[in-house]
């Protein structure tokens, strides 16, 4: 790390449960956002100037004046852009030294695969439970690590799924894929603007903790925001052992006690 480095990242390396080696751990790092949007504007914000080595942006949207509310990566001069290439425009400019890629597309299928596969941590910033139980399945085969979001009205949430460990749920045991499903949309539904910029920090903090290892990362833990109240609420959950995903996963996993020594 040269001197500009250092300067850039000095106030995290001052903080003693930081320090140099954690901020060298995320320039060495991937980070995959999948969906440019609400959520995925703000974390990518604070992953680029935290010095997230390397995002790769996944979005096969367009920019719309709609969105300029509350997805606050995007500017009015890219309205018409796809969202991808637009983020990564205001991510150059934030942070010139780390790498960017735009993935001007809605992942699934193999891209998925092989966008998961190649990350250290995933933030699911998607809008659909579609993308985000195939996104679920893909980290739970290549074992990695998955921060959730979602926001909507006034109502926000978010979790970690660490596939990493043996003892960590997935996104399925939380919430059961069903084909029935009512999509909550902001489109129809409508979203405070802050909220989304709320949960999206704080999934850009627990990628950061994640990677770094540092305190404890929300798995079996979701926290529930009531934009109207500012009240948090946290709601606890377990792995589900007869899981149709991750009921199969391998016994020699990491545990919780060795993730937390080894890492």
């Amino acid at each position: 790390m040269d001197d500009e480095a250092l300067l850039r990242y000095s106030r995290h390396i001052l903080l003693n449960e930081f320090g140099l080696e954690a901020q060298q751990r995320l320039a060495q790092s991937h980070a995959l956002v999948v969906g440019a949007g609400g959520l995925g504007s703000a974390a990518l914000m604070y992953l680029a100037s935290a010095g997230i080595g390397r995002i790769s942006i996944a979005d096969g949207d367009r920019v719309d004046l709609t969105n300029l509310q509350r997805q606050v990566v995007h500017r009015e001069d890219t309205v018409g852009m796809n969202k991808a290439l637009s983020a990564k425009r205001q991510l150059s400019a934030i942070n010139s030294t780390i790498t960017i890629d735009a993935i001007q597309e809605r992942l699934s299928g193999k891209p998925l695969d092989v966008a998961v596969r190649n990350a250290d941590v995933i933030l699911d910033c998607s809008d659909n439970f579609v993308t985000r139980h195939a996104i679920n399945r893909a980290c739970v085969q290549h074992k990695k690590a998955l921060v959730s979001g979602a926001g909507v009205r006034f109502d926000g949430q978010i979790t970690s799924f660490d596939l990493r460990r043996s003892d960590s749920p997935c996104y399925h045991c939380l919430f059961p894929d069903q084909p029935d499903a009512e999509e909550e949309r902001c489109a129809v539904m409508g979203v405070f603007a802050p909220l989304v910029g709320i949960i999206g920090a704080m999934q850009a903090a627990e990628a950061i903790r994640l990677l770094s290892a540092i305190g404890e990362p929300l798995i079996g833990r979701m926290l529930m925001l009531d934009g109207r109240s500012l009240n948090w609420q946290t709601v606890r959950f377990r792995r589900d052992p007869h899981c149709a995903v991750c009921a199969a996963r391998e016994e020699n996993m990491v545990t919780e006690k060795q993730y937390e020594t080894t890492i």
